[in-house]
């Protein structure tokens, strides 16, 4: 897979907004009421593209998929029982596949992109957080290892708080 990362610039938001209504569709469709149309809208997207946080990976030059990367995070992150509460960190957000491209390894070979761009930053671990009624990513989430450290309660539902190290443990 060619999949090729780079951040989104003001004349991507139309093409990222759309693949976000596309996931939104497809995630109703299966029952998964993640996101809707109060969130994420377009000028949460469009803030992120200003703020460069928004990155897009290409697919023969089309947008497959779309993922934010920051320190930021939501005051219900205090819930985490985080297994690295000292080490740096950066929080992925609206990590989203266009359905054209699902089921074809875009989420997984983005989870590793941002992983080894992270790490190429000296930062030492990863945090996000996952809809529990979302079966897809829990599983990526999983199989990358990442591990559910607490719950946020929002607007949609609960959400597991997840976490990974990025530090390589060496051999004894």
């Amino acid at each position: 897979m060619n999949l090729h990362f780079r951040l989104a610039e003001p004349s991507d938001l139309d093409k990222v907004f759309q693949v976000f209504e596309s996931a939104i569709q497809n995630m109703i469709s299966q029952d998964i009421l993640q996101w809707d149309e109060i969130y994420p809208q377009k000028g949460d997207l469009r803030g992120d593209i200003l703020k460069k946080e928004l990155y897009i990976g290409l697919l023969d030059d089309e947008i497959a998929c779309a993922y934010v990367l920051n320190n930021e995070c939501d005051e219900q992150y205090k819930n985490g029982n985080w297994n690295y509460p000292d080490a740096s960190y950066k929080v992925v957000h609206r990590l989203c596949v266009d359905p054209r491209f699902q089921n074809r390894g875009v989420g997984r070979e983005t989870v590793k992109h941002i992983e080894e761009a992270v790490r190429e930053m000296g930062i030492e671990s990863i945090r996000l957080d996952a809809f529990t009624q979302n079966p897809f990513s829990l599983r990526m989430y999983e199989k990358a290892g990442y591990k559910i450290v607490g719950h946020a309660d929002w607007r949609k539902g609960r959400f597991y708080l997840m976490e990974k190290s990025l530090v390589l443990k060496a051999d004894n």
